[in-house]
C-alpha cells in the first residue's frame, strides 16, 4: 500500500506543476487583470511560483506540510477571485465556473489533508524521519 501514497502525491501535484507555467504567460496575466486581480503582473507569476513549489514539495514529499500550506495560500484567493460563479449571468459560463470552483474546493480539501497528515510513505520527509528514529536493539546488536 505504500506505493499508493507516492502515486497519490504525484497525481495530486500534477495539476499545480503543469498549470504553474501558464502563470508567466501574458494572456493569463491579462485574463486575471480583466477578472479584477489586483497587481496581476506581480500576483499571477507569484501564484505560479506558489503552485509550482507547493506541487513539487508534495510530489517529492519534501516538507510536504509546508508545500500544502503554500497550495492553500494559492487556492483560496484564486478560487474566490477567478471562479466567482455567483457573479456570472450567462448560464453556460456560470456552470463552467461552478465546476472550476468545486474542483478547486476539492483540491483545497486535498491540500488541507496533506497539511495535516504530511507526505506519508515513500517520501523524502519519511526518509528524514527514519534517519532521526532511535536505533532499535537489533540494529545495536548487529553493530556490537
Amino acid at each position: 500500500m505504500k506505493p499508493f501514497a507516492l502515486a497519490g502525491r504525484i497525481l495530486f501535484s500534477l495539476i499545480f506543476i503543469f498549470a504553474a507555467f501558464s502563470h508567466f504567460d501574458a494572456n493569463t496575466i491579462a485574463y486575471a487583470a480583466a477578472a479584477g486581480v489586483p497587481l496581476a503582473k506581480l500576483a499571477v507569476p507569484a501564484s505560479g511560483i506558489l503552485a509550482l513549489l507547493g506541487g513539487l514539495s508534495i510530489a517529492l514529499g519534501y516538507r510536504a506540510r509546508l508545500g500544502a500550506a503554500a497550495l492553500v495560500v494559492f487556492l483560496v484567493p484564486v478560487t474566490v477571485t477567478m471562479h466567482n460563479f455567483w457573479a456570472i449571468s450567462d448560464p453556460m459560463m456560470r456552470q463552467m465556473q461552478l465546476v472550476m470552483f468545486m474542483k478547486n474546493v476539492a483540491l483545497l480539501g486535498g491540500a488541507l489533508f496533506f497539511a495535516y497528515a504530511g507526505a506519508g510513505a515513500l517520501s523524502l520527509d519519511a526518509r528524514a524521519e527514519a534517519r532521526k528514529a532511535p536505533v532499535g536493539r537489533a540494529a545495536l546488536a548487529a553493530v556490537a
